[in-house]
């Protein structure tokens, strides 16, 4: 990736492709430099009086606010709590700050508040603070929320990357939320309907752990989607990661809403999926214990880690038999997805 040459801030830049890692790695990361930031994982491991905790933040601007299988609230509580759940804690503790401008619907806030504590009951977490602010009419798209956990560890946090050696799991249906918010906006009928995942998915990521111990890392691909995390992964590995298109579970709705509409279901986010990396010993193992589970009915091993290839960090052996190199994306496909 290259430096940037932006005078200024571009949609692209909120996506998780190019121009989202050029922001992070050239401007962020040198300005608030320390060791907890450093691995830039979904959540900072942090020591306090001997006791490791799991911090992590979260905004959420999603348009439209109600979408088929969740809302803005939901998905800002589900996606905090997935951060802490993808670093191997216990997802404890929630804030919640919003920001509204003058006019918003007040029965509007109920709702959203309403499935905020819905989405924190079905999790086991607790909203324990908050902060309100509220923005002249035209100054904020409606509402926007800013949520941040806190989790604690109960054995050893987990790594950021994987371990050469080690295979490719996915817990679910890939692209369902992204292509489900895409349709809502665009007043797209599709039959079936497409549904978002949003979930909380601690219980579902302490299932696995309980059962492999050995697992190297997890991780939820929400922004810039699957493409975007293995091939973070890769790079922070010193490795190539191979994936099987064959092997990736799509819903045939999702299938063909992808055809339709040309996209990749690779890069469109998730909110109720995690992937995960751990020793090919251990495959089976896990595979059973994700499918015991109802977010996890649809497990798959779907790659594995390799040695390093020459400037081809994740490839994509094709249906068709061929090969194909997944690059991070240089735009935007869909804005305003999470």
């Amino acid at each position: 990736m290259g430096s940037m040459k932006e005078e200024s801030i571009t949609m692209a830049h909120g996506f998780g492709g190019v121009a989202y890692h050029e922001l992070v790695e050239e401007i962020f990361v040198p300005a608030f430099a320390n060791d907890m930031l450093a691995p830039l994982g979904d959540a900072a491991v942090c020591k306090l009086n001997g006791h490791r905790l799991a911090f992590t933040t979260d905004s959420f601007v999603v348009q439209p606010r109600f979408f088929p299988g969740g809302d803005i609230g939901r998905l800002a509580v589900c996606g905090t709590v997935n951060d802490l759940a993808m670093s191997g804690a216990k997802p404890l503790y929630l804030s919640c700050g919003m920001i509204m401008q003058a006019g918003f619907s007040l029965s509007e806030l109920k709702r959203i508040v309403a499935s905020m504590a819905a989405a924190a009951g079905e999790a086991g977490v607790a909203i324990v603070t908050g902060d309100t602010k509220v923005v002249e009419q035209g100054s904020c798209d409606g509402i926007y929320i800013n949520t941040a956990g806190v989790g604690m560890f109960e054995h050893e946090p987990l790594a950021v990357c994987p371990k050469a050696g080690d295979v490719i799991m996915v817990s679910g249906l890939l692209a369902a939320h992204g292509l489900a918010v895409l349709a809502a906006r665009q007043s797209l009928d599709f039959e079936p309907p497409l549904k978002s995942d949003a979930a909380p998915l601690n219980g579902l990521a302490q299932s696995l752990l309980k059962a492999v111990p050995q697992l190297s890392c997890l991780r939820d691909p929400t922004r810039g989607g699957l493409a975007a995390t293995l091939y973070e992964w890769a790079i922070a590995s010193h490795s190539t990661i191979i994936i099987e298109e064959a092997a990736l579970p799509l819903s045939k709705p999702v299938s063909a809403a992808c055809a339709l509409l040309g996209l990749d279901p690779l890069y469109i986010a998730n909110e109720g999926v995690m992937a995960a990396a751990l020793p090919s010993a251990q495959a089976e193992i896990a595979l059973a214990a994700l499918r015991r589970q109802p977010l996890g009915a649809k497990a798959a091993i779907i790659g594995r880690v390799g040695k390093a290839l020459p400037q081809t960090p994740l490839i994509l052996h094709t249906a068709a038999g061929g090969k194909r190199r997944i690059d991070l994306p240089q735009g935007d496909l869909l804005p305003r997805i999470c």
